[in-house]
């Protein structure tokens, strides 16, 4: 019955949202993470306010995401071989969402007691949320071009039973 509102993508909307959403999310925390290394070495404080709104606004998008991409992996119906990465992307998500949020906290609590400078430990850390991003980057691009999730040959293979 399910199967009479969703298109050939599996989907009750005409593309995925998460992807859309995700890739804000990737290039505000990369951009953040460049303009606090800028700003570091430069000394150019401006930067530190840019970094600060990008984190703000990736913690609030990053949640949005997450929320799409359980609703579009849930309607994705995995087959067998996808799950383990699936599985492996959702708990990266939900753990990479809870990272970005304390560190945009830690970030805050710097923006506002010294607004014109960062330490090398919160770099550092930012460096590491960058990274998580980018291995998360990896395992939806493997969903999607390896896997083929919300694909519309890989749907029509699902419908047809071709794959479990």
């Amino acid at each position: 019955m399910l199967e009479n509102f969703l298109n050939n993508h599996n989907l009750p909307y005409p593309d995925t949202i998460h992807p859309i959403i995700v890739h804000f999310v990737i290039a505000m925390v990369l951009f953040a993470f460049l303009c606090d290394a800028i700003a570091y070495f430069t000394h150019n404080y401006r930067l530190f306010e840019v970094s600060w709104w990008n984190m703000f606004f990736a913690t609030i998008a990053i949640f949005v995401a997450v929320v799409f991409g359980q609703l579009e992996a849930g309607l994705s119906q995995p087959y067998n071989a996808v799950r383990p990465v699936l599985n492996l992307h959702t708990i990266l998500g939900w753990s990479l969402s809870g990272i970005l949020a304390v560190i945009t906290a830690w970030r805050y609590v710097i923006y506002c007691r010294t607004p014109k400078k960062i330490s090398i430990l919160y770099l550092a850390a930012s460096l590491f949320v960058t990274v998580l991003v980018g291995v998360q980057v990896y395992f939806g691009d493997e969903l999607v071009w390896i896997y083929g999730l919300h694909t519309a040959p890989v749907v029509e293979a699902m419908r047809k039973g071709l794959l479990q």
